[in-house]
């Protein structure tokens, strides 16, 4: 996701969820593990976030995926690099969402920020700070929103498919999803060295998941290009894991971007989405999810792109049709 990220206080999230700081003391209802690809980004700390239980009620959605969790400055992990892990704010809201009957996957880098796959300096470092993460909220799942110079470091890609594949030792159950940029055809030459470094280390990754927007020239017929780009990822995950078409389609996965993009001209639309969510239903993709929730809402006077889509819609549109996924 190409944002650049403001600073948000500890105390502005703090007022936005205080209503439900209580939330742990509550009876927890387990979220339906069939509703998880379908788990929506949200940043807390950017775009002036919605209130999650809110949107649970409005959308119908039951999974988060919460951006970002980055490096403090060394192999630590922190929300937005400066919050917390836990006893905060971001705690608060993984609570109230638990209470509601959802639950969460935290992100792990994102465009900007300092990113643990840096930070840390060897595999086992770097899943010992995935695991900090892990233990602290007893996860089910994990995003690796692998971009910039996390994304095109071949020392930094191996570190990261060595520490998932510790990671996927350790906890039995969990899904590891990765999420990187693409080309209209398909993984470009990064993303085909990292899918090539996996499948030659033996990771069993659960989710290839691609961000098909932000396309060079821009473009207004985003699904087909989505799907062109989600049928390249097929081809390079048979390659190199030997899967079958089936195989294939169900350890890959979709997140786009609603309404106007970081490319002027390019634009994804409600209709869009809805054709995404036919081809995730008609190939079971591990994972149907877009960036952001922030942005699922119209633009009022003096919005910009971090808190609404730039195009006419309802609020939550976006997020209403990604609720519909089940495997």
């Amino acid at each position: 996701m190409k944002i650049l990220v403001s600073a948000v206080t500890a105390a502005c999230l703090v007022t936005g969820f205080a209503a439900v700081a209580q939330a742990s003391t509550h009876q927890v209802q387990a979220a339906d593990p069939a509703a998880m690809p379908a788990a929506p980004y949200l940043y807390l700390g950017w775009g002036n976030p919605q209130k999650p239980t809110d949107v649970m009620k409005a959308a119908g959605n039951k999974w988060f995926t919460l951006a970002f969790v980055l490096s403090d400055g060394g192999c630590n992990p922190k929300w937005d690099g400066d919050r917390a892990l836990t006893g905060g704010s971001d705690q608060s809201a993984i609570n109230s969402i638990r209470a509601a009957g959802g639950d969460v996957i935290p992100s792990f880098g994102g465009w900007s920020g300092n990113k643990l796959g840096e930070k840390c300096s060897s595999a086992s470092a770097l899943a010992g700070a995935y695991q900090k993460v892990i233990d602290a909220y007893k996860l089910k799942a994990i995003d690796i929103d692998i971009e910039d110079t996390e994304f095109h470091n071949n020392t930094v890609q191996q570190r990261v498919v060595d520490a998932l594949k510790i990671v996927k030792s350790k906890n039995s159950g969990l899904k590891t999803y990765i999420t990187m940029g693409t080309d209209q055809s398909g993984p470009d030459s990064w993303g085909t060295g990292l899918i090539n470094k996996a499948a030659s280390a033996g990771l069993a990754n659960d989710g290839w998941v691609l961000m098909p927007f932000d396309f060079d020239g821009g473009s207004t017929n985003m699904a087909t290009l989505s799907i062109k780009a989600s049928e390249g990822l097929k081809k390079k995950l048979k390659s190199a894991y030997g899967y079958s078409d089936d195989a294939a389609y169900r350890r890959m996965g979709i997140s786009s971007m609603n309404g106007k993009t970081d490319v002027a001209g390019e634009t994804v639309r409600l209709q869009d989405f809805k054709t995404l969510l036919s081809y995730a239903q008609q190939h079971h993709l591990a994972r149907f999810t877009f960036w952001s929730i922030n942005r699922d809402r119209p633009c009022s006077s003096g919005g910009d792109g971090d808190s609404c889509s730039g195009i006419s819609q309802k609020a939550y549109d976006f997020t209403k049709v990604i609720a519909q996924y089940h495997l």
